[in-house]
């Protein structure tokens, strides 16, 4: 029924957006199950109060509104620095009976939209044609480069990125969003479409998440391939959880978005919940921790934002210099890559998730792009950051890759 409601959104609305918790077992949980859709868009959206449901994305380059910064980097797809739109439609999916609940602003039935017929070819997209926009020399260079900045003191941790871009002759987004979830279900996954502009998200990775007045951030660092058998599975957890490395990337993170929380949370309510907490996902193992706070109930979504965006684990820390250093040594600008998507509902709680292994798409021009990073210390080895970076890549390439035969990575 899902499928059938996601592709009949798809068919008569503009702006549609679907999340998914894929049951993943992630603290606190992951998304709620909901689809909306919608065809009104709510400008300055972040400093509005709404009646009902909210949804919309905030891309990375908010940041040059919050602080005084700029990006000059090429933008691979001309994507809005922000977008929301309030939804005429919502379903929401039960975790439990194979259920759902329609609300909507004109007739329509889930007897209706579960009569929708899809279509299906053996490929869901062709003429792939996919290259890395960062040669492995130049991702070495940079990678010295950004390690002489944080002996020097001007970062002690900065998150580098590389992007892959590329074309495709026909394209599926729904088979592509519903194969990148199979191959890799994560609790942030997501699917977005703003009329030719479309998100494919499998992030595994929430910005924050407000109920009533406790807000929480769940910052990721530090990430391990999957064993092939339960011993090697267990050993590599293990290996994780104690890796002082890791360990410290995943600290300063935290103590980066304390920090951030302290700016909007009552005197003395911040909190770090866990702390190098291990989890397991289809494709890596990941350490994240929770930091919490009691809100100051007068703030808006935008004061939040303000003071919190983007999430400190796809920045480094200082925020502000490690972002600076992020658009010199970067050469792409991230467009909506490491910003966040979520939903505010009508109590005004919200959840939002920190926009990573993700696939972006525009259906009319026929461009594609996706972006993998790391984070860089002084202890960093840059062969096994450069690997990090492939294996967070792998499953989207993967999945490119088996659509068809005659897709190019180069």
């Amino acid at each position: 029924m899902t499928q059938k409601a996601l592709y009949w959104a798809c068919q008569n609305f503009p702006y549609v957006a679907y999340f998914c918790p894929q049951n993943s077992g992630y603290p606190k949980d992951g998304f709620e199950h909901l689809l909306f859709a919608g065809t009104e868009s709510l400008p300055n959206a972040l400093h509005q109060v709404t009646d009902g449901y909210k949804v919309g994305i905030v891309g990375y380059d908010k940041k040059n509104d919050f602080e005084d910064l700029e990006s000059q980097n090429p933008t691979l797809l001309q994507f809005p620095k922000e977008f929301f739109f309030r939804p005429s439609l919502c379903i929401q999916i039960h975790p439990y009976g194979n259920k759902a609940t329609l609300s909507s602003d004109f007739g329509v039935s889930l007897e209706t939209i579960n009569q929708t017929v899809i279509a299906t070819a053996n490929a869901f997209a062709e003429g792939i044609r996919i290259r890395s926009m960062t040669r492995p020399d130049e991702y070495f260079s940079n990678f010295e480069k950004i390690q002489e900045h944080i002996k020097r003191g001007d970062v002690y941790e900065l998150n580098y990125c590389q992007a892959f871009e590329g074309t495709f002759t026909s394209m599926d987004s729904l088979r592509f969003y519903a194969a990148l979830s199979q191959k890799s279900p994560m609790p942030f996954s997501s699917y977005l479409k703003v009329d030719h502009l479309v998100l494919v998200s499998a992030s595994p990775e929430r910005f924050l998440n407000k109920k009533g007045n406790i807000l929480l951030s769940q910052p990721i660092k530090g990430t391990s391939p999957r064993g092939k058998t339960k011993e090697e599975d267990d050993q590599l957890a293990c290996k994780l959880s104690n890796s002082e490395k890791e360990k410290a990337e995943n600290l300063m993170i935290v103590d980066l978005m304390r920090n951030d929380l302290s700016k909007v949370g009552k005197i003395g309510s911040v909190k770090v919940e866990e702390l190098f907490g291990i989890y397991r996902f289809h494709q890596v193992i990941q350490m994240i921790s929770s930091v919490t706070c009691v809100l100051d109930k007068k703030l808006s979504l935008g004061d939040i934002f303000k003071a919190t965006f983007p999430m400190g684990s796809m920045t480094g820390a200082p925020k502000i210099k490690a972002m600076e250093l992020i658009d010199k040594y970067e050469n792409f600008s991230r467009g909506w890559f490491s910003g966040a998507l979520g939903y505010v509902t009508p109590s005004q709680d919200f959840d939002f998730n920190v926009v990573i292994r993700s696939v972006f798409l525009d259906m009319l021009k026929q461009t594609i792009y996706f972006a993998v990073g790391s984070a860089i210390t002084s202890d960093a080895l840059v062969e096994e950051e450069y690997q990090e970076c492939l294996l967070k890549a792998q499953a989207i390439r993967e999945v490119l890759y088996e659509a068809q035969s005659n897709s190019q990575f180069i």
